[in-house]
This record gives C-alpha cells, structure tokens and sequence, in this order.
C-alpha cells in the first residue's frame, strides 16, 4: 500500500492551543475529507503538508520524502502538489490570463491548453481583472490553476465555499476525473460535507487539535444510522445490545434521544420497533462531537 501523505505523532503548538499528536496516512488513489470546526486545526495541519510553518515535533513524509522541516521540502516535491485556498492567491490588479503566464513560469509540467479548457468551462473571461472576479469565480481561477500542472497530490481548503450548488457540482465532476487513472490524490477540508458525501473515501475529522474519527465514507453514510429512540428506551438498548461500542453517542432532544448507530441493518434486526434513518457526514459529526457518551 502506497502512501502520499504519513504522519506520526506530528504536534505544533501555539500558545492556548495544541495541534497533535496526528497520526494520518493518505494513500494514493483516494480523497480524503477533512472536517471540524472553525479553529479546529485543518488549515494548520495543511500548512504543516505544504511546509509554510514548522512543526515542533513528530514526522511527515509526502511520497515517500521525509520532512524534517519546512526548509526541506524541495522543490520538486512542491511541484508535485496542488493548493486552493479559501482566498484567490493572485494580485488583485492582474488578469485571468497572467495566471496563465505565472504557471508557465513557474512549473515545467505547465499545461497552457489545460489552463485554457478550464478556463473556458468556468467561463472565466481571460482579459477580466481578478479584483472584479466573485468568490466563486475566484475559487473557478484557483482550482484551474491548481490542476493545470498536472499535480499528482492535490489540497484543497474551502475550495467550494464560495461556489453555488450548480457550480461545486462542475467542480466535483473534474475533481472525479482528475482521479480516473488511480494515481492521483485528495486531500479535501470543507464545511460543505454533502460534496464529501459524493466523493470523498475516507473522512477525518479533527476537533480542538485532536483526531475525533477517522472513517470511510460509506461506513457512514451508507452503514451508519440513527436510531429515533424514546428517551426511556436508550438505557434498554445499551443493556441488551451485545454489539454496542464501548461508547454510545446519544444526542437529547425534547421529544426523545437519537442514538448513533454504527451498523443500522444489524441495529433492526435487534429492535425492529426503533426507527432508523441513514445518517449524514453532518450528523455523525454533530452526535460524535456534541452529544453525550453513554
């Protein structure tokens, strides 16, 4: 099993907050979503990847090079990495096109036609100023960019906030073909976890520093469940469930308990009477980190 990203113990402190220790691997082939709250640590954990702040300790390795610390991630590293982030990079007086003359510049593998198909398909006017450009289609110039050099990992934070649910759509769908060949990866941060629920293979959440979960995809959204109990149910179920988790994630409302189910189907066949429903990446999260543990 190949590895594009391997974290082990990584920590960074500042003062009144503590990142790590992280132990993450990403393999190659597959999108990984990262999710939390605002402050949680995600963009921090992504500026350790890219080498824009030292770590106090622990390792990191991006394809196989370990990195000791910022100064040595090389070049040729770099070039092989990919990055949107929640703001467009460019100088706000510049034009969609000049993008096009960066990246010539600055990465050998630079595809102008690629650049352009892209463009074209965000319906990026190439002689418009980037400081009349939307969000959103700043964003659209950002993730062109990103992939017009043919980056084998890329890191996307926030990328399609500012993006309407038509467009994200088009994204996803050139982020899906990005991955066809199998030898691409994702590493995805987003408030929007529906676009996870689409895409994603593996989803990581991260609050206050620390690894809250660390799931496949389909073993929540397609395993998991809620069960809509009767507040008075709950300490029956825990009492006859043999296959409970050693922690069950109840959440109370004023009309009953909604119960975090790791595997629904074997759930009804236990207690067929107790509603469940499938569970959003969303709702997981919410019961994991704000509701009770049992």
């Amino acid at each position: 099993m190949a590895y594009v990203i391997e974290c082990s113990g990584l920590v960074k402190r500042y003062p009144g907050f503590t990142l790590g220790p992280l132990d993450i691997n990403i393999e190659t082939g597959t999108i990984t979503g990262l999710v939390g709250s605002n402050g949680a640590g995600k963009t921090t954990f992504i500026k350790l990847l890219l080498g824009l702040t030292s770590f106090d300790s622990g390792q990191i390795s991006l394809f196989g090079n370990t990195i000791d610390c910022p100064e040595n991630l090389s070049a040729s590293v770099k070039r092989r990495i990919g990055v949107v982030f929640d703001t467009c990079p460019f100088p706000t007086s510049t034009r969609v096109d000049d993008a096009m003359r960066v990246g010539r510049a600055a990465y050998r593998s630079w595809d102008d036609k690629l650049f352009k198909d892209l463009a074209s398909s965000f319906k990026l006017d190439p002689k418009k100023e980037i400081q009349k450009l939307s969000r959103g289609m700043g964003m659209k110039l950002s993730i062109a960019f990103a992939l017009a050099h043919h980056p084998d990992l890329l890191i996307l934070d926030e990328a399609t906030a500012g993006l309407d649910p038509l467009a994200r759509d088009e994204v996803l769908d050139i982020l899906r073909s990005f991955m066809l060949d199998g030898e691409h990866t994702i590493l995805m941060s987003t408030h929007i976890t529906s676009d996870l629920e689409k895409i994603a293979d593996t989803v990581i959440c991260i609050d206050d520093g620390q690894i809250c979960f660390s799931a496949q995809k389909d073993a929540i959204c397609n395993e998991a469940g809620i069960a809509r109990c009767r507040t008075d149910q709950v300490e029956a179920i825990a009492a006859n469930w043999e296959e409970a988790p050693t922690d069950l994630h109840v959440m109370k409302h004023a009309y009953g308990t909604d119960l975090l189910v790791p595997d629904r189907f074997a759930f009804k066949k236990v207690f067929p009477d107790i509603p469940i429903d499938r569970i959003t990446i969303d709702e997981y999260m919410n019961l994991i980190l704000k509701g009770e543990t049992l």
